[in-house]
């Protein structure tokens, strides 16, 4: 009889502690952030950025910074090139002063998904952002985008990882300062030795901040890659981009 008690007792603590278990999963599950927090979409919403382009020019000798101001406007409602409903953003740019009007640059389709969101950008399909939302949660952005085609000018692009830093802390644009944001880090990679001109080397770095209930804050992207001196070329060049966006205001 002791024997039987003692393993009624047993089985009743074993059961009372996978309860607490469960339990505090689901807590921890239902107070995680959601990804439609940090990107909001509605008609007639923009963000006014501070946008830098990082441009190579020169025939690959010199490299440049152009600024503007860039509007990223939520235009329509419309379908998504899988026939998903979706939002077109018209993105517009003028002068950093703000003097000249708004002139049409590009437009983006933002697609709201189960368990994130994605992003169509001149054809090529990224999953901006993906639930959980938990610090160091990782998916692989860029897995609908062609980057393995021998002839793919994408293979940059290949397998990057997308990771969740600094969930629900706090950023500065540097004209706002955003109390909850996350930061989505997509990659920091070099190959090669930059400072060296006689061998090839390549920098790729992307990172974006969303803000809660507002959106897109901050992005930097940059890809540059450097071709040394061949035969009967005897100068190194550079190609590849880069942009840098900032917060300056929005009608959220």
């Amino acid at each position: 009889m002791p024997a039987q008690q003692t393993m009624m007792r047993f089985q009743f603590f074993l059961s009372l502690a996978a309860m607490l278990l469960l339990g505090c999963s689901e807590k921890e599950t239902l107070s995680l952030p959601k990804t439609d927090d940090y990107f909001p979409l509605a008609v007639g919403k923009y963000i006014t950025y501070r946008l830098d382009s990082t441009v190579i020019v020169n025939s690959g000798q010199t490299v440049v910074t152009r600024s503007y101001q860039a509007r990223d406007l939520i235009d329509a409602l419309v379908t998504d090139n899988t026939g998903r409903p979706a939002f077109r953003i018209r993105r517009m740019l003028r002068d950093t002063a703000g003097i000249k009007p708004w002139q049409d640059n590009t437009t983006f389709i933002a697609t709201a998904v189960n368990n994130g969101f994605e992003y169509w950008d001149n054809g090529l399909r990224f999953i901006k952002l993906k639930d959980p939302v938990r610090n160091e949660y990782t998916w692989k952005g860029n897995s609908f985008i062609d980057t393995y085609s021998l002839n793919s000018e994408l293979k940059w692009m290949d397998a990057w990882d997308y990771t969740y830093q600094n969930v629900e802390a706090p950023f500065s644009s540097g004209t706002r300062n955003f109390t909850n944001t996350l930061t989505v880090a997509q990659r920091n990679e070099t190959l090669g030795n930059l400072n060296d001109p006689n061998s090839f080397s390549e920098r790729n770095f992307a990172v974006e901040v969303y803000a809660k209930g507002t959106g897109l804050v901050y992005e930097e992207l940059l890809h540059i890659e450097y071709q040394p001196p061949a035969p009967p070329r005897n100068f190194g060049f550079r190609v590849g981009f880069g942009i840098k966006l900032r917060f300056i205001e929005s009608n959220w």
